[in-house]
């Protein structure tokens, strides 16, 4: 996760305006046929987007979250300092077995170092009857928000496999690994987020934070490099204003 080791704000500037309202759509997923008054985990939290839905829905004495990155542990727990938030990776849940109604992942099951233990440990943590659910860009579809990104980019540089290949990035990923994990009525949907962007320069600029493997990416090229890639962008996208729309996959399945 050491391409996430990075300051909350810019992961906010760099993923937020996509993440936000994708929580608003991921938590009807992952709540659905859940007790109100069931305490819910949100796995691998950042700095707190599906947290502050969660937060929202379910009051933050309800709400657990975990994170391996210690600038998002310390943005989350400021911003809800009801809620339970945890240093903590996905493959190793600090919580008693049965302990929630509900656990929810939302862009991280393609982070995790070890896709199967991170479910495995939802399932563990979540009772009988209970909810797991993850979800995460189609990358693999080329639907993403970042997806324009690592197209331009691939056209500069055809060798670049950009984060198609990670896992659940293609529809019936998740599926499979909430099946192998031995959840019931396991059912995958898409999620599609659309976001206006006034200015060319508003959609560019986090790309240039580092963040991500696509920050990473953008952060390792020379100047000139980084110049061709921009100029491409530009020419894709325009000078705005414009929107850009990300998909992605959602799997649930109940304990």
């Amino acid at each position: 996760m050491a391409m996430f080791e990075v300051a909350a704000d810019a992961y906010v500037r760099f993923m937020g305006t996509f993440s936000g309202p994708l929580a608003r759509l991921f938590a009807d997923v992952g709540l659905a046929g859940v007790e109100p008054d069931a305490p819910v985990l949100d796995v691998g939290c950042g700095p707190g987007m599906l947290t502050a839905e969660l937060v929202r829905r379910r009051g933050a004495p309800l709400v657990a979250a975990v994170d391996p990155v210690a600038s998002f542990v310390a943005a989350t727990a400021a911003a809800h300092p009801g809620a339970d938030v945890r240093a903590a990776s996905a493959e190793t849940l600090p919580f008693a077995d049965a302990a929630f109604g509900a656990t929810l992942a939302q862009l991280v099951v393609n982070f995790m170092s070890d896709p199967a233990a991170g479910i495995g440990e939802m399932r563990r943590v979540t009772r009988p009857g209970g909810r797991v659910s993850a979800c995460v860009w189609d990358h693999g579809g080329g639907r993403g928000p970042l997806s324009p990104l690592w197209r331009a980019a691939a056209s500069l540089d055809p060798d670049l496999t950009g984060e198609s290949s990670l896992p659940g990035a293609h529809g019936g990923d998740l599926v499979a690994l909430l099946d192998a994990a031995g959840l019931r009525e396991v059912r995958e949907t898409e999620l599609s987020v659309t976001v206006p962007f006034a200015r060319f320069a508003d959609w560019w600029e986090p790309y240039t934070l580092g963040v991500g493997p696509a920050g990473g990416y953008v952060a390792g090229l020379d100047a000139a490099a980084r110049d061709r890639l921009a100029a491409a962008l530009r020419a894709e996208l325009g000078d705005g204003p414009f929107t850009v729309t990300g998909v992605a996959w959602a799997a649930s399945g109940v304990v």
